[in-house]
């Protein structure tokens, strides 16, 4: 017979950062700016690319396509937090909790690969920039993008019900903002093999996998960008990746520091204090990298800001 303090949990807590009421509306504040800003500044980016026709090539392509998985990312956490901390609580549903870490998943692993295939982009336009139009052609940038969406979708599902014969124990306090994966599967009261198992293999091939294709493609860019023989070129081909070679030192760079850390130091506060970086402002700034350093995107917002005025 099966205790019973072990159940099929319909509510969880979402513990947060804090229970001061001054931090909890300091958060609320800070937190709903961070949002704001990202949506904009991220919408910002797609309205840019879609009705300027200068931006119309595979690069850019892919960045509207960052921006929008950036919007739904952000999205997938930060709303339910605003909510709770307004209304003073911090439950979620065990649906609510099961559907927030699908679509975490998801929208993670769609970062990853739209940075690798980034990078095979840029990869292309360096090294073999006369061939460019051909082999990066409309029809290859929407498979790329299809593929990218079906692996996401089929990875974020398998880790999903390899959580869902899992029981908890009553009053399941999860010491996140959000239904982190690792976290709930880590508060389960039945046996989580199975699970740790998917769970890290799907970071080892798929994860591993884009940041490999990553690496690889820019140790072939760095080598290309040595064989030019003037300093101008080879600022003007550096530049041309700079934006993106910066964002994805920024995500990798702190999703990794967060494991890593949570790994060597046993303190859930700080892990959920340190997600922050690539869950809310990665996101958030990612625009800004692409605009401030791009002279094709600061001009197409100046021509779509000046039409809306």
């Amino acid at each position: 017979m099966e205790s019973e303090n072990v159940t099929r949990n319909k509510e969880f807590l979402l513990l947060g950062f804090s229970e001061e009421p001054e931090v909890q509306s300091l958060i609320f504040v800070l937190f709903l700016s961070m949002y704001l800003i990202t949506v904009l500044g991220n919408l910002l980016i797609i309205l840019a690319v879609s009705s300027d026709t200068h931006l119309h090539t595979p690069m850019y392509f892919f960045l509207s396509n960052l921006s929008f998985v950036d919007i739904c990312f952000t999205s997938t956490t930060v709303p339910k937090m605003l909510v709770n901390i307004q209304m003073h609580s911090k439950a979620i549903s065990y649906e609510g909790c099961i559907t927030q870490m699908y679509f975490f998943i998801l929208f993670a692993a769609m970062d990853n690969f739209l940075l690798a295939v980034m990078a095979i982009d840029r990869f292309v336009a360096i090294c073999h920039p006369l061939h460019y139009t051909v082999i990066m052609n409309p029809q290859l940038c929407r498979l790329l993008l299809l593929v990218s969406w079906v692996i996401g979708a089929l990875d974020s599902l398998l880790e999903i019900l390899m959580v869902l014969p899992l029981s908890f124990c009553a009053h399941v306090e999860i010491p996140h903002f959000f239904c982190e994966l690792n976290q709930v599967v880590h508060l389960a009261c039945s046996d989580t093999f199975f699970s740790y198992l998917v769970m890290y293999l799907s970071g080892v091939f798929l994860a591993g996998g884009a940041f490999t294709g990553i690496l690889c493609s820019y140790s072939k860019i760095v080598s290309s960008i040595c064989r030019i023989s003037s300093a101008q070129g080879k600022f003007k081909a550096f530049s041309t990746c700079a934006s993106h070679l910066f964002v994805v030192c920024l995500f990798y760079g702190t999703a990794l520091g967060v494991y890593l850390s949570t790994a060597v130091i046993e303190n859930v506060q700080s892990t959920a204090v340190a997600s922050v970086a690539y869950t809310v402002a990665t996101p958030m700034l990612n625009p800004f990298i692409y605009s401030l350093r791009n002279k094709d995107v600061k001009g197409a917002l100046t021509r779509l800001l000046g039409k809306k005025q």
